[in-house]
């Protein structure tokens, strides 16, 4: 299924009025954390092919690279190629001259962390500025705070919030709308389902799904893993370690027999599997290659049944999924983090 021959659809993101490309495009991957930075010429020329095919959602952070994914996003956009992008990028993470992840979420940091960004990028405003991790030192409603400030003197267009919890999400939607929050969800990372999609959906907010397609697994299986360069950060992940791949490996192997059933691949599968929950979810898998962009798209087309739903979730159920979704260096970072009391807050 080739790009050529898929219309990516439109949807409404959120309530507050913004629209993007029912699929969109995760960018990390093409300068950082998945090996080495691929060449940028390359890049472009995806870039490019994805917002003609009708894939206009871009999603970026100042901390891939750090910042060189914006940079390249920032040459990708110039001309006329800004006027068709929805653009998407995050702040909130840093890292330390050591290596370690650190979070913050200070009113001064976002404000600098958001010039920073506009300047990379090459333009005056941010369509979807996500907090990309929560900082549990500061109280959401002051980073949320500062960010209505950008949205008012229009550095930003519209908030997000990555990987908050449900009640985090409810204190930051009190202060200004949040338009979406960006989560990990796949066939095999359902947890969000029990609390946070259902507070999204109450609140009128949207649902963009990072790493669809589990991070590849869902490409090649075992394949995928196998092939992973020393510098890709994936091979930290507890699910692709020896003693779970092996039991992992049967999920991949059923959803390909499935996939081998309907006429499509299995990452195009595991992907049709997410669109299908519904009009206000954006799923945003990455890639660095043309063709597996193309095929991705075709996801669009493959249509599921209920049963077949029910018999695709059977195959990853909670106890079929051996390792936890994400490296101990992570944990920092992890999700659902929740922000002291605003009552607690004094500013140094």
């Amino acid at each position: 299924m080739a790009a050529a021959t898929v219309t990516v659809p439109r949807i409404k993101l959120g309530s507050q009025g913004l629209e993007v490309s029912a699929q969109g495009l995760g960018c990390m991957g093409m300068s950082c954390a998945y090996g080495p930075p691929k060449p940028e010429p390359d890049m472009i020329k995806l870039i490019h092919h994805a917002v003609a095919a009708g894939v206009t959602f871009l999603d970026t952070s100042d901390v891939y690279g750090p910042h060189t994914n914006e940079i390249l996003l920032g040459k990708a956009m110039q001309g006329a190629v800004r006027e068709k992008v929805e653009l998407a990028t995050k702040f909130g993470i840093t890292v330390s001259d050591d290596g370690q992840p650190q979070i913050c979420g200070d009113p001064a940091y976002v404000r600098a962390a958001c010039e920073g960004s506009l300047k990379r990028l090459g333009v005056n405003c941010i369509d979807l500025y996500f907090q990309h991790r929560v900082d549990k030192k500061v109280p959401i409603e002051i980073t949320i705070g500062e960010l209505k400030k950008l949205v008012d003197e229009g550095k930003i267009k519209y908030i997000g919030l990555s990987e908050p919890s449900s009640s985090t999400i409810r204190r930051a939607h009190a202060v200004h709308p949040i338009t979406a929050v960006q989560i990990e969800w796949s066939l095999w990372s359902r947890d969000v389902e029990e609390d946070v999609i259902p507070t999204c959906r109450e609140l009128g907010i949207g649902i963009v799904a990072y790493s669809p397609l589990g991070r590849g697994f869902f490409s090649s299986g075992a394949k995928m893993v196998e092939s992973l360069s020393e510098d890709d950060f994936r091979k930290l992940i507890p699910r692709y370690q020896p003693e779970n791949l092996d039991k992992n490996v049967q999920i991949f192997e059923r959803v390909n027999a499935m996939a081998a059933r309907k006429g499509c691949t299995p990452s195009q599968l595991a992907l049709a599997w997410v669109h299908h929950q519904g009009s206000d979810v954006c799923p945003i898998p990455g890639t660095t290659k043309i063709e597996n962009f193309n095929q991705n798209v075709g996801a669009l087309s493959v249509k599921l049944t209920p049963e077949e739903m029910a018999e695709l979730e059977s195959y990853a159920a909670a106890g079929e999924v051996h390792g936890d979704r994400n490296a101990e260096i992570m944990a920092i970072i992890w999700k659902d983090s929740d922000t002291r009391p605003l009552s607690s807050w004094k500013p140094e």
